[in-house]
């Protein structure tokens, strides 16, 4: 039986729905998957599927990226197509999985980041190691579907007729912007539930030849991070990886690219880690603050603007980061703390971040950055709704995994 033929049976969308209620999402998320396979909304989509023929085309949208000014390109289906997709990419992460090497994170049933960090955090001698760290520019926009095509072939030879679909996918040469039919180059298609195993597959080469080294290596989607016994190990190392990226059309981040002597701490997946502690990395933190600064100006102009007050501003920030960073959020995202949380060992950041989030709503109170900020009492920042982070990693009944 193809896997296409299991996105029609009520039985696997029960599983699906079971499995994502088990997650940090929304609940308002998990009524509406259960409300789209009660009403069989998904059978219009498989049919379609069956009959083959044309497809919907994926919409074009531009983003900002999280916590910076730069913007990404992500596609995205109608709603049920989309919803349909996911429950496929769950079932051929699963059956596929054996695939993909130890050293891969990304988008595996049972493997997270914080897997990855811990397993290396705890390797024997890891310490005294060098490192390099590297992150492929723009990766899943980028893929050339022509290379990619074949190594799918080849890893679902057991299901002919669902390579067929995802090639069809694949080679669909428009996409919708703007209102009007574009052609282009789109790769695996950011957004699209699909690239994701479509990310593991592509560089799965990669992560096989580091497993059969058996150096410390670690893959989430783009971001790859190797470890080498000596700057020069781990420098040939870095030239495979180069290597190997070009071969596939692929480029390195330069601004994302750094060698780590021995003895030193590095960054990966927004934790820096040394032999003494885990943190979240310095740039994480600063994205954060950036975007906390400028809803900040952005609330304060609307308090100007309608004469909201200052208060209203601030319970609006406050409920904003309160979602992110603490609350479960939406499907295919963690919140910050269940990212975090369970991984770092030490809450110094996390109070150097909530002063600066106590500042902001501060500010929005009172109008004022000098010492007539603290007119605005912090009791008066807990009655808007206002939580510590630090509070929350510390307490039993956070909305984080438990701490390692």
């Amino acid at each position: 039986m193809s896997l296409l033929d299991r996105l029609s049976q009520e039985s696997t969308w029960r599983s699906f729905i079971e499995y994502k209620s088990r997650l940090a999402v929304s609940k308002g998320f998990v009524r509406e998957l259960c409300a789209f396979a009660d009403s069989r909304a998904y059978l219009p989509v498989c049919e379609a599927i069956a009959a083959g023929g044309e497809y919907p085309l994926p919409r074009r949208s531009v983003i900002s990226k999280l916590g910076t000014e730069k913007k990404r390109v992500v596609y995205t289906y109608p709603e049920d197509w989309n919803t349909v997709l996911k429950l496929l990419t769950y079932l051929m992460i699963r059956k596929y999985d054996d695939l993909f090497s130890e050293g891969l994170y990304s988008f595996r049933a049972g493997r997270t980041a914080k897997d990855a960090v811990r397993r290396l955090t705890r390797t024997k001698g890891i310490w005294d190691m060098c490192a390099y760290k590297v992150d492929v520019s723009n990766y899943f926009n980028s893929v050339p579907t022509s290379q990619l095509i074949p190594m799918m072939q080849s890893a679902l030879a057991d299901d002919p007729r669902l390579a067929e679909f995802l090639k069809a996918l694949l080679e669909e040469p428009c996409v919708l912007g703007g209102g009007e039919k574009l052609m282009e180059e789109k790769g695996i298609m950011a957004g699209t539930p699909l690239s994701a195993f479509y990310a593991n597959l592509y560089l799965s080469e990669l992560d096989r030849h580091f497993a059969e080294l058996g150096v410390p290596y670690a893959r989430y989607s783009d971001d790859i991070i190797v470890f080498g016994q000596t700057p020069q190990e781990t420098e040939r190392h870095a030239e495979f990886i180069r290597g190997f990226l070009a071969e596939h059309g692929l480029k390195v981040n330069p601004d994302k690219e750094s060698f780590t002597p021995s003895g030193g701490s590095w960054c990966f997946l927004g934790f820096v880690c040394s032999r003494e502690r885990i943190d979240i990395a310095p740039a994480t933190v600063k994205k954060l603050k950036q975007k906390m600064r400028r809803k900040t100006r952005a609330l304060s102009r609307w308090s100007s603007r309608t004469g909201a007050g200052g208060e209203k501003a601030a319970a609006a920030f406050i409920r904003i980061f309160d979602r992110k960073l603490l609350q479960s959020p939406h499907d295919n995202e963690l919140s910050w703390s269940c990212w975090f949380f369970s991984v770092i060992t030490t809450s110094d950041t996390l109070h150097e971040l909530d002063r600066y989030a106590q500042d902001c709503v501060r500010y929005l109170i009172t109008g004022s950055r000098t010492k007539s900020r603290f007119n605005a009492r912090y009791s008066d920042l807990k009655r808007l709704g206002l939580r510590s982070l630090v509070a929350a990693y510390y307490s039993d009944g956070t909305d984080s995994a438990p701490k390692a």
